[in-house]
Parts: structure tokens; sequence; C-alpha cells
């Protein structure tokens, strides 16, 4: 069996996880990765997306939609600016996501504009993702 790590993912409302897992998939601002025990210590942003803990004890995943993921030989623990459970994820939610990335969007001076558009982007796709599409 894999080495196992520690995996906390907290959000402002909550902790919603912490276990021993063998990897955590993560969205990444600058791209996808996957972390497992001793790897190199890291910092990254989170961009919206589907995070994956899997560990003895199965898979959870979670959308987050931004945030930060600090990574050690030991562990990693996931701070998220908003974080749900994939199956507690509602329509309600990916359309409030969706409303809220748009009115950022909307409000963008130009400087701002590509990255907020490509949150939205973001979030349009991870609702895709796990089978919900905006309305």
């Amino acid at each position: 069996m894999a080495d196992t790590m520690q995996f906390d993912l907290v959000s402002p409302e909550r902790r919603l996880a912490s276990f021993g897992v063998t990897e955590v998939q993560i969205p990444g601002a600058d791209g996808d990765m996957t972390v497992m025990a001793d790897h190199a210590s890291t910092i990254t942003s989170l961009r919206p997306g589907v995070l994956t803990a899997t560990g003895p004890e199965g898979t959870r995943q979670y959308l987050v939609t931004g945030g930060f993921a600090e990574i050690s030989p030991n562990g990693t623990s996931v701070l998220a600016e908003r974080a749900i459970l994939r199956e507690d994820v509602t329509q309600a939610d990916i359309d409030g996501m969706v409303a809220d990335a748009t009115a950022a969007r909307d409000a963008a001076g130009p400087d701002a504009t590509d990255a907020a558009a490509k949150t939205l982007a973001d979030i349009i796709a991870m609702g895709g993702e796990i089978g919900i599409t905006a309305s």
C-alpha cells in the first residue's frame, strides 16, 4: 500500500476534511497537480475546480472556488475560499457561483477582465465536470 499523508481542507465556514490520504489532486491556478507523501514543500493558489482526495477509506471530491494549498512532505492543507463536498452540491450552488463570477467579470476593470472571464469559465467547467450545467 502507498504511503499516506495528512490532508486537511478548511473553508471560512468550517473544516470539511481531516484524514489520511495517499494522494490529493488539486486544481492549481498554474495547472492541475497530484500530491503524494514526500512531495516537495510547495504553496500554490487554487482555481475553481474539483479537488479529489484518495485514501484507505476511499475517494472524496470537493468543489473549490479558489484559495491556497500548502504542501509538505508530511501532508497537504487546503485553505479554500469556498468548498463543498461533491455530493452536497446543488443546482442552486452552481448557479450562485456562476452569478457571482459573472458579476465580478462585469465589474472588472480592463486589467482584470481576462482573469475574471477565466474564473467564470472555470466555474462553468467545474459544474459540467460533476454533471450540473449552469442555468
